[in-house]
Formats: structure tokens, sequence, C-alpha cells
């Protein structure tokens, strides 16, 4: 059997769908038995034909529950749950019941189109795969239990765990899946839980991103916007397939195409983003600093640099130019695979077409040095002079719809909302805005210092069980996890998180669909022991088409999701949850102790979402979640028609329900919006654009790492400031110091005085120092810097090209070795050196002579759960597979669509389909990350839950992936490791 990928070689084989979702329907649709189904769906015409006899039978089945189609119709605006794009969606509901959807053709992010998975979104919030109620794993099954119980016996095992082994040997997993006030009421929850062992999918998607970002020049975001990549003159992707990952950006790049755009595309595999392209360039995996510095070697050769911007606005350029001139054309292609004629060609099409933008993704991020390649990937901007303006930046595509909002507010391991440090300053800051006193909260950490101690991550959790206890910087290993919204086939390391969650006294899923994480749980694995103490708790959590709130764009955008439906089957909202499990754990009180309550499903109480998001803005002064307030994002869903595709500027009018004006506005109040709600900044499209005045959006690189170095200022030179700044040179952040200095104190009012005394533009919760500095004197609160080429507080303070831990090159990692070997970084000791060295002395690269890979596909999200288990989309993409260059497979006996073995040093053998394809290179292979389900050839579906196992199952790439940590913030590598792949014999 050929694969049945849509586009791909090969013919649609319906015949494993059809039976695994008639066998499922069976039992979802009561009024069909599988008979009938299977005689109605025609399983030999094909599964296309039996989709669209369901779509009628539920329309159907809708209208007779509605009257006939004569009930009450209402449309409620939504946002898609699936990538970080951010495209609005009409649900139009009869009665209640979800009938049928639109894309918005107002948005000016979507312009009313849609991709596969946004185009299937009804079917996630009436899916029949879903988990219907809590269950227990007993005796190797799970079984139906209460809420009541769940709560009591859940909330019990907690208490007894941090009571015999402290709070931190507990662990949450949060969700990029949360709306922004469940995020940051998650990280609250944890906090006063007494712990800071808590993290979410952005560690392991674009932490390194973020760390590398913020380092550079202020904030680790998006720059840009997708509308804003209409107004460039050149674009190069890397590490980016974003025509399958963000399908609808590809709408802005297009027409930026049809206005003479040119298009670079930089990645090891011919992607379908990579067929759009004017250039492609194939590079080794894991390369991209060699190809950068190439490019920045011709620039600089050829003088093409912006030289007046690079002494105004950046430090320490002389440093990287003395490190890109070592790396010459031969030493370029040598490292990277890529001759010079293209890389000069990539060079000066950026150069000689401004502004130029750069667009990356995981492919860039997730390395051991991911920290390193997305630093020179901004480099390569800042010498082209191409941040800070429109149609430039780096446009940093976000992996899930609120990714962004949750790393910005919601549970990081080492920070609090808004990135507010671990230290007692930010404590206290928090603690004021909770309105909870800072000293209880520090009674429910072990101690001061293991509250200002940045947590494990969620990419090493599974460590912090197994790790030898005396080698873990805290008292306790982990003994209990929460996987709260979070698929744990998106890790690295299966076999060993397989005898994590074995070891475990408590583990529980909060989760609409269980994901993998359950099967993994109760599944036997002979020779692994299982913790016979060990107790595990399915809870099902709404969707966010349950519930309202918002949801944070890659580009910055906040939008604001109308509730579609009400919470299905015994499914209760996140927070909810999170407000039930604190009744049980005693601090329910503080953890609502300035937030309303209101009455939620089967008038249980529950936290007020649009009162978590005005505690949001109460506190996250540092990156502007200050000014959008619940009334202006609504006010905004509600008039997309008024703002500009190109810009996102309001072109002018009021909110019909309110007079709210937004002339001015740009859409969603992309973050920083400074001040309070009233001062109504419109929000910044493009970061640190001094082209603007700061009440205009503008803005300047932040003043964030001190005002001197070695002697040299910090600050940007004399005439390099904001339009409009009554400072036109360089200048610190501001406080309530400089403030008096500069003789604008009395520009505060009174009241404004009392709040803002002894406080910085950070913690004056009255926003007067913004309001002065920005509305009074049109200066920048966090200062006017110079980005930094040189981050002196990282490993390789100028990037450097590092061989992975797993290659097949021995030659280049003596050339180019890994990091030492570090101990209790992130809590645990984490290896570099040892690991590389062994892998060189015991030969893998012969055992194993492929570069694996791993990426997405346009039909999946995530770890897959949610659309594996939606029979629309499960009907394209039916098989995990691996694609393999036609070189290797005629090297090894394998043909298309046949299965084969993918092994990897880890131990791991896991069974896939074959794609042949010269998509890849010979040397590489590549198998998509949105699988799970079966172990290393068999299906796990006997250890679901019964009706929560998803359509499709395959074997998840990360069974097989290999050790491997970013320097910086631990993210996980993904991208570069090893294998083979083999025929099996008959």
């Amino acid at each position: 059997m050929l694969l049945t990928r849509k586009g791909q070689t090969g013919q649609r084989s319906p015949d494993r769908f059809a039976a695994s979702l008639a066998d499922s329907l069976s039992r979802a649709l009561p009024t069909m038995d599988r008979r009938t189904f299977l005689k109605r769906s025609g399983i030999g015409i094909g599964a296309g034909i039996a989709a669209s006899q369901l779509n009628l039978i539920r329309k159907a089945q809708a209208a007779e529950g509605a009257g006939a189609g004569n009930g009450k119709i209402e449309v409620r605006r939504t946002v898609c749950t699936h990538c970080s794009v951010g495209c609005a969606v009409d649900a139009i509901v009869e009665n209640g019941v979800w009938v049928r959807q639109e894309p918005v053709f107002d948005s000016p992010i979507n312009m009313g189109a849609h991709c596969a998975k946004g185009a299937a979104l009804r079917e996630h919030g009436h899916g029949e795969y879903r988990l219907k109620y809590p269950m227990k794993l007993v005796n190797g099954k799970y079984q139906r239990i209460s809420w009541d119980q769940a709560l009591n016996e859940i909330s019990a095992k907690m208490l007894d765990l941090k009571k015999a082994n402290g709070p931190d040997s507990m662990f949450f997993v949060g969700s990029s899946k949360h709306n922004n006030e469940q995020a940051m009421l998650l990280r609250k929850f944890v906090s006063f839980f007494g712990t800071n062992n808590t993290d979410h999918q952005a560690r392991i998607c674009h932490s390194t991103t973020v760390a590398g970002v913020a380092n550079t020049w202020g904030y680790g975001a998006m720059t840009n916007s997708y509308n804003d990549m209409q107004n460039a003159k050149a674009v190069m992707y890397i590490g980016s397939n974003a025509a399958e990952a963000h399908p609808v950006s590809m709408l802005h790049m297009l027409h930026a195409k049809e206005n003479g755009t040119k298009m670079i595309v930089v990645d090891p595999r011919y992607t379908r983003t990579a067929a759009k392209s004017d250039q492609y360039i194939r590079i080794r995996s894991g390369s991209d600093i060699p190809y950068l510095y190439g490019m920045l070697y011709h620039i600089f050769r050829n003088g093409w640099e912006d030289k007046k911007y690079i002494n105004d606005r950046v430090y320490g350029m002389d440093k990287i130019r003395e490190e890109v001139m070592k790396w010459t054309p031969d030493r370029v292609e040598e490292a990277c695979g890529v001759p010079e004629a293209e890389v000069f060609k990539a060079a000066e099409t950026m150069a000689k077409n401004r502004p130029s933008t750069i667009v990356w993704c995981m492919g860039q991020t997730q390395h051991t040095i991911g920290n390193a390649m997305v630093r020179a990937s901004c480099l390569l901007q800042l010498a082209l002079g191409n941040v800070g303006v429109s149609g430039g930046g780096t446009n940093i595509f976000r992996g899930h719809d609120n990714v962004q909002g949750a790393t910005d507010v919601g549970p990081n391991p080492d920070s609090l909302p808004g990135y507010y440090g671990l230290a007692t300053g930010s404590w206290k800051h928090w603690a004021t805005v909770w309105g909870v006193d800072y000293e209880w909260i520090k009674k429910q950490y072990a101690s001061q210092a293991m509250m200002e101690k940045s947590g494990i991550t969620v990419s090493r959790w599974i460590d912090g069980v197994l790790e030898k206890n005396e080698l873990i910087d805290q008292d306790s290993n982990i003994k209990g996890v929460v996987f709260w919204g979070h698929a744990p086939n998106s890790q690295t390391r299966g076999l060993e998180m397989k005898k994590a969650l074995d070891k475990l006294d408590l583990l529980v899923v909060i989760d609409p669909y269980p994901s993998a994480t359950a099967a993994m749980a109760a599944m036997k694995v002979d020779g692994q022991e299982l913790n016979p103490n060990r107790a595990v708790y399915l809870l099902p959590a709404a969707t966010q088409f349950e519930t309202s709130g918002s949801v944070t764009a890659s580009n910055r955008s906040i939008q604001w999701r109308e509730k579609v439906i009400e919470p299905l089957f015994e499914s209760r909202t996140d927070h909810m949850i999170m407000y039930q499990l604190a009744e049980k754990l005693g601090f329910a009180k503080e953890l609502v102790a300035k937030v309303k309550m209101v009455p939620g499903k089967g008038g249980m109480m529950e936290p007020e979402v649009e009162s978590l998001l005005r505690e949001i803005n109460r506190g996250t002064w540092t990156i502007g979640y200050t000014g959008q307030s619940p009334e202006r994002l609504k006010a905004h869903m509600r008039n997309m028609h008024m703002f500009d595709v190109k810009t996102l500027k309001c072109k002018g009018g009021k909110d019909p329900v309110t007079g709210y004006d937004m002339t001015g506005d740009y859409f969603g109040l992309p973050w920083p919006c400074f001040g309070t709600p009233e001062l109504k900044h419109p929000g910044s499209p493009n970061l640190y654009d001094n082209s603007k005045h700061v009440m205009d959006g503008g803005g300047c690189f932040r003043a964030n790492f001190g005002v001197e170095r070695d002697g040299v200022s910090l600050l940007a030179e004399d005439g390099s400031h904001s339009v409009g700044s009554d400072i036109t040179t360089g200048y610190p952040e501001f406080d309530h110091v400089l403030l008096k200095k500069l003789g604008w104190w009395d520009d505060l009012t009174e009241e404004e005085k009392k709040l803002a005394e002894g406080k910085n533009w950070k913690t004056d919760l009255s926003g007067g120092i913004q309001r002065v500095c920005m509305k009074v004197h049109g200066v920048h609160p966090f200062g006017n810097a110079k980005a930094r080429a040189v981050v002196w507080n990282f490993p390789d303070p100028v990037p450097q090209h590092r061989e992975p831990l797993y290659g097949t090159k021995p030659e280049l990692a003596a050339k180019y070795p890994t990091h030492d070997d570090k101990m209790a970084f992130w809590r645990l000791p984490t290896l570099y050196k040892t690991v590389q060295q062994k892998n060189i002395e015991t030969k893998m690269y012969e055992k194993f002579p492929i570069i694996l890979t791993s990426g997405r596909l346009v039909e999946y999200e995530g770890g897959g759960e949610e659309t594996r288990s939606n029979p629309w989309l499960a009907e394209l993409q039916q098989d995990a597979f691996v694609e393999i260059n036609p070189e290797a497979a005629r090297a090894r006996g394998i043909r298309n669509g046949e299965y084969v073995i993918v092994s990897t040093p880890t131990g791991a053998r896991i069974k896939v389909k074959a794609l042949v394809t010269p998509r890849v290179a010979p040397d590489t292979a590549f198998i998509p990350f949105h699988f799970s389900g079966w172990w290393q050839g068999k299906d796990m579906l006997e250890y679901y839950p019964e009706g929560a196992a998803p359509v499709v199952r395959g074997e998840a790439v990360n069974t097989a992936t290999t050790y491997g940590y970013d320097s910086v913030t631990m993210m996980q590598e993904t991208k570069t490791t090893i294998c083979n792949i083999e025929r099996i014999s008959a």
C-alpha cells in the first residue's frame, strides 16, 4: 500500500482509516450501526464520501434537535486553536449546537482564508473522541469516576507528596493552548503550591528565540507581523516551512511576491515553502551559523552593511566582523555544504532589496546551540539595518495558537508573568497585584532560596524523576507530574520518558484529549518496573471553544474569543479546575483574592475571564500587556473591517456598541501596549521603529543591559531617537529618580506620585511613569540603547558554530566541538562533550549514517492528538512516514510505501512507512512529529481510555530522538540527530 498523503506519490487507500473510523463511529453515532455506516460511506469508493455523508448526518441531527432549523441562531467569533497566525472564525450556533463555520473575511490577519486545520475546527468543538468524564487507572484499565472522587484523591496525594518530599517533588506542565488568563492563573496556582517546577510547550519550541532575541535588543518576540511582510522587498525563510506550519501566513508572502518581493528558502528539505521560492538553498541540518556567517562575509566584504545604523544603534559589531571574516567561502561550504555562489546570491538579494526580512522557526531553535543560531540571524538583520523598519525585522513564527501569550504571562520556571524574574522585588510586585501577602507565598516554598531558583524545565522533567538525587539541585526527585494540556510525544527521549512515567507516585492528565500520556501510562513494557503505589488520573478539560478569553498571535496581536458552546460531556474549563483544586489544596481564597467569581457549568463558581485579564493588565508593565482591556479587545473583534491589511492600523471609526474610538489603534493592540487602557496607546506593530512617535507605536532598543560596557557607551548615539522625543540621544530606562532629575516628577498627578515613589517603569502600578514618558515627553520608558551584537552573559558571547552531539562528521566535531559538561544547570547535570566524544569513539556515525530531522505537516498540529482525532483531517494523512532519498533507499532495497524500521542510538526501533523522495538529500531523513499511538511497531489502542483514542495512530519520532539541550535555555535537540533505516524482512 502506498502513502496516502494528498499531493505526494502514491494513491489514496482509505481501508485502514475507514475501518478505524467506522469502528469508532459505531459507538459515537447511535443512530447508525457499523453495517449501515459501511454501506452508506461507500468504503470501496473512498473515505472522502464517508466524510460528506457524516457531515450531512450531523447537520440533520443538529437541525432536528434545534426544531428542524427554526431555532435560535447566533454567530460567535472565535480564533483558530491551531498555529499562531491567529485566523478569526465565525461559528454559527443553533440552539446551543455549533452547526457550521465561516472564516472571517474582514479579519486583517486571515482575510477570509482557512487552512485544512482551520476549516475543520467545528469537529474539535463537537468531537466524539474526547475524554468525556474523569477516569482513574485501575489494574491497567481506565475506569470512570466522579469529579468529587478525582479532585479529593488528586489533592490528597499532592498534599501527601508535599508533606513527605517538599513542594518541589511536583512538576506542572502547562499548556500553549490555554488562553492568556488561564496561563497566568496556572503560574499563580503553581506559585501558591510552592514550586517553580513548571513549564510549557514554549521551552521546546522557541525558548532559544526568546532568550537569544531578548538578549540582543530587549524583547524575545517577533518584531513585525505577517501583514508587514507585504512591505518587504526580500524575504529569507531559514528553518521555517510556513506553507505547512503556518499556511495562512503564506497569503501575505504570495501577495508580496506579486509585487516583486524576492523569496529565499534555506532548509535541509525541499519543502512546500521552497516550492514557492526564487532561490532554494539546501544546508546540512545544524549548520545555520556557518551559512549566516557566509552571507555576512560577503556583506562586509562588499560594503553592503548599513554603517550609520551600526554606529548609531548597535554595540559590538566589530567583534562580529572579526569572527565572520574567518568564515571564508571554502570553510562555509565545508561546514554547511553550500557553494560560494549560492551564499553570495542570497547575501546580494537581501542587501540590494531592502527592507528585507528573515523568518525562522524550530528549524533554527531546536538545537544544542539554538540560542547562538537565532542570534546569528539577528546579526544579519542588524548588519543590514533591517530591524525597526517596516518590511524588515525578524519574523519569528510561533507554533501554537497561544504559545506566545503563554510564554508572556504563563507558567515559566524562571520567571513570573511578564518575564519578571524570581528575585524578591518581582515576587513583591506580583504579590501586590494578586492581593496576597508576600510572606504567605514565601512560606509555601521549601525556602526563599528555592523560591528564587529557576525550576526544572519540561524538556528535562524525566531526569528530575530518574537522576540520582545527590545530583539534583533540590531536596527531592520529582514524584508527581501534572500534564495540563501538553502532548508528551513532543518531547525527546521517549524510551526514558516511559521509565519516568512508570516511576511516578502521581500522574494527572488534564486535557480535552488525554493524549499519548494516558496510553503510555497504562502500557506495560517487558522488563520495566511499575511503581505499585502510582496513581493515574484523567480529567476532561473544556476546549477553548467552550470558554472565552484572549489569545496572542505570533505578531503579538491579542484577540478575544467568544464562547461558542457550553462545555460538553462532563468537561470543565481549565480555570474552574484550577479553582476547584485550589479549594482542596487550601489556597482558593488567595488564588482569587482580587478576581471576580461567576457561575460556570452547572452553576459551579469559576473565575471570571475578564477579571483575570484585568489582573494581567494591572501587573504586566514590562511587556505592555497593560493597555489591552477586555473592552478594547472586544471592540477590535467586532470591527475588523476598520483595520488596514498591510499596516494593521485602524483607518478610523468608533465601535457602534460602546462608542470607543479606535482611530489609530493597531489591530489586536500588539504588545507592548503601554500604560493603562485609558492612555489609549495604540499597540506596537513593528518593534524598535524610531520613525514613529512612541504614542503611535514607535520605539527604540531597550536599555536593558546597563549604560556602558568596558568603557563604551551602550546607549544610542545622538540623533537616533523616536520621532517627537524630548530627548534626542540615548537614555537609560526610567524610574522615580530619573524622572525627578529631569524635572518631570511634577507631571505626575498627586495620586500617581504616591504609587510611583521608589518605583521604576516596570513596578509603578499607577502607570504614571509610562504616561509621563510617552504622552508628555515622547520618550520610551524602557530607554533608548544599542542592540547587543555581543551578548557577554551567554556561553558564546559571539555566536559560535558547534557540531551536534550526534553527528555524521567526526572531522567537523573535532574542529567545532560542543560545550563542556555543566552541573546544576536548571537544577540538573547536563552533558555535552561527554556525549559527543563517546559517540565519536564508538563510531556511532557508522552504525547510524543518516541525519534525522523532524517537522510539521499541514494536516496536523503539535503532538497531533486533537487533529488526528478529527475524521476530516485524519483522512488526509493516515500513516506515519519517513522521507528517504532515492539513492539511500536503493542502497537499502527500500521501496516507496513499504514499512521500514528507523533505529537510533537510544535503542529505539520505530516502524513507519517509507516515502522515497528527492525532497531530502541522500544523507538526511525526515519524520513528522505529529504522530503517537504506536510503540516500536505495536499499536497502543488497547491502552487508551475507551472512546478517546485518535482515529489515526502511528509512531512518535520522539520515541527515538536522542539526548541534547541548548546551553542557555535547555531547549531539546530535535532537528539534528542520527539514525539508520532498514527494510523489514518478509
